[in-house]
């Protein structure tokens, strides 16, 4: 059964992916969409940029260089996300173990889907995904923290970005809450919603 973490404080390695416009089907292609339970993706993330026709990894992709191994956060290209509304998405990125993607700009219902299912969209300027960019790519093991109480991005260098998040989504992942989770809140009130009704339908019948 699938568990939603919270998120508030993350630090984590830092992945470079400098493309525009990735969209669902590269990120999950669809002949692995096969599986019913959101886990079991992140072998297939980027499959068709990560391994060549004969199924060796492609030296050149970011996330096969051992700099980037055990990478938390995502720096990506605009319009990251784009394509279908495949919710395997955001499974298989926080499958393969990432908590966060910071980019210019996201697909609406991919970041939705993601921050469902507790993977944090950061939306941050152009100049400013740049930057994480450059250090990302230059710096041996760079990290960032994302803070999400305060909503702000830093590194150990000085580097701060302020993101902005709807106050509902905000709670949602800072109490690791998804659309389940959030009913099963309202337990003792549905629990009691339903002995009314089965009262009331045991008088009608009496």
């Amino acid at each position: 059964m699938f568990v939603m973490k919270p998120f508030r404080i993350h630090t984590g390695l830092a992945a470079p992916l400098d493309r525009p416009n990735v969209d669902t089907d590269q990120i999950i292609p669809k002949q692995f969409l096969k599986r019913v339970e959101r886990t079991g993706f992140g072998q297939f993330l980027f499959y068709d940029w990560r391994f060549a026709s004969d199924g060796s990894p492609d030296s050149s992709f970011p996330l096969n260089d051992p700099r980037f191994s055990g990478a938390s956060i995502l720096i990506a290209g605009k319009n990251f996300g784009c394509g279908s509304s495949r919710e395997h998405a955001p499974w298989a990125l926080a499958d393969y173990g990432f908590r966060a993607i910071i980019a210019p700009s996201f697909a609406d219902i991919f970041a939705n889907n993601s921050r469902k299912n507790g993977l944090l969209p950061v939306t941050l300027t152009d100049d400013e995904v740049a930057y994480l960019m450059k250090q990302a790519r230059e710096s041996a093991g760079y990290e960032l923290t994302i803070n999400l109480e305060d909503k702000i991005v830093t590194d150990a260098d000085g580097f701060l970005a302020r993101f902005e998040i709807g106050d509902f989504e905000r709670y949602c992942l800072l109490e690791g809450l998804d659309d389940i989770g959030l009913t099963l809140q309202h337990t003792a009130d549905i629990e009691a919603f339903e002995a009314r009704r089965i009262s009331f339908a045991a008088m009608r019948s009496a």
